[in-house]
C-alpha cells in the first residue's frame, strides 16, 4: 500500500498517452493547437505498461487512461488491452471526448473497461462548434449512446464558464431523468496553454448548485465516496445522478488518492504541480525497476498539501501556465 507524508492512500493512476486531440476547446488550448511532442519525447507503450505494471505491484490499484484525446494515437487498443490484463488491477477506465470512440466500444467492452468518462460541454450542437472549433457534435453523440447500449457506465463531464454554456446547465442535467448517467459539472480551470492570466472564476460549485436547485429544489445530497472529487446529488425519479466538482476550489485534496503521468513521462503528485519526477528519462537512463521504485517513493513522500500549495510552487519555480491537454486533466 502507498501512503504519502500526508497519511492519504495512493492507489489512482491517471496515465496521458497523447498531448494530441482532435477537438481545439478554447479552455484547453489556442485555435492552432500546440507545440505537439515529438514522437521520441512521448513514451513508448512498452515504457508506459512497464510503468503501470511497477505501480500495479506498488498499490496502485485503478488506472484511467487520458490524453489529450486517448484515441488518437495509433493502436491504442494494443495498450488498453495490456494494462487490462496486469494482476492486481481491479479498474481501468477512460477519459475520452467521444469523437472517434465508437468503433472501439465493443472491444472496450470485451477488454473489462466498466466505465468510461466523456467530455460534452453542451448538448446544442452551435454551441459544441464554439466551444470546440470543431463539427463533431453527432460522433459524440453517437459514442453516448454505444456506451450505454453496451451497458457501459457514463459520466458525461462538462466544464461550466461563463457566458459560453451556462445556459445547458439545466439541459445536462434533465439527461439524468430517462438516461443512467452521471452528468459532473466542472469548475473552470487555469490551464488553457496560451500563458494569459487567469483572475477565478465566476461559476463554483456553490453558484453550480443553486443554479440546479432553481429548477429542482427536491434535489438531495448522496454519499460520496470518501476519495469522490465530485459533490453527487439526485433527483427524484431520475435514473441518473448529478455530480459538482470543484476543480478550482480544492476542496478535495484532503483525501486525494491520485498521481498523473503526462506523455512525456512527467509524475505529477497534484494536477497543479510542475511534476516531480520523469519517469521516461529515468528509464531510458538504464535504471532498473528496484531503482524506479525508490525514485517514486521518495516524491510519494514529499506530496504538497493541497492544490493551492502546488500552484503556489510551480508559478513561483516557472511562471508556466500549461494546457490541460498535455497534463492529462
Amino acid at each position: 500500500m502507498l501512503i504519502d507524508n500526508h497519511g492519504r492512500k495512493i492507489n489512482y493512476l491517471r496515465l496521458a498517452v497523447t498531448d494530441k486531440c482532435n477537438l481545439r476547446c478554447f479552455y484547453c488550448m489556442p485555435e492552432d493547437g500546440l507545440n505537439w511532442l515529438s514522437r521520441n519525447e512521448l513514451m513508448t507503450y512498452e515504457e508506459m505498461l512497464r510503468s503501470c505494471k511497477l505501480l500495479v505491484k506498488m498499490g496502485i490499484d485503478k488506472i484511467r487512461i487520458t490524453g489529450g484525446e486517448p484515441f488518437v494515437r495509433k493502436d491504442i487498443m494494443q495498450l488498453l488491452t495490456a494494462i487490462s490484463n496486469l494482476d492486481g488491477l481491479n479498474e481501468l477506465t477512460i477519459t475520452t471526448n467521444g469523437v472517434l470512440t465508437a468503433p472501439h466500444i465493443p472491444e472496450l467492452k470485451e477488454i473489462g473497461v466498466k466505465a468510461v468518462n466523456l467530455s460534452l460541454d453542451t448538448l446544442d450542437a452551435g454551441r459544441f462548434f464554439a466551444i470546440t472549433r470543431r463539427d463533431e457534435f453527432v460522433a459524440v453523440m453517437e459514442t453516448l449512446q454505444s456506451l450505454l447500449k453496451h451497458d457501459i457506465e457514463v459520466k458525461i463531464n462538462a466544464v461550466v464558464m461563463d457566458g459560453k454554456n451556462t445556459d445547458d446547465i439545466i439541459p445536462l442535467v434533465e439527461l439524468t431523468k430517462d438516461l443512467p448517467v452521471s452528468v459532473r459539472f466542472i469548475e473552470e480551470m487555469p490551464f488553457n496553454g496560451d500563458g494569459h492570466q487567469y483572475s477565478g472564476i465566476k461559476w463554483d460549485y456553490v453558484r453550480i448548485l443553486e443554479e440546479i436547485k432553481g429548477k429542482y429544489p427536491s434535489i438531495t445530497k448522496l454519499q460520496d465516496a470518501a476519495t469522490s472529487t465530485a459533490y453527487n446529488y439526485q433527483i427524484p425519479g431520475h435514473r441518473g445522478s448529478v455530480g459538482i466538482i470543484a476543480a478550482y476550489s480544492r476542496t478535495f485534496c484532503g483525501t486525494c488518492n491520485r498521481i498523473r503521468i503526462t506523455p512525456q513521462g512527467e509524475l505529477k503528485n497534484c494536477l497543479y504541480d510542475d511534476g516531480v519526477l520523469n519517469i521516461r528519462d529515468i528509464m531510458r537512463s538504464g535504471e532498473n525497476d528496484y531503482e524506479l521504485e525508490k525514485h517514486l517513493l521518495e516524491v510519494f513522500s514529499h506530496r504538497e498539501k493541497d492544490g493551492w500549495e502546488a500552484e503556489r510552487n510551480r508559478i513561483e519555480k516557472t511562471g508556466i501556465h500549461e494546457s490541460m491537454a498535455t497534463i492529462g486533466g
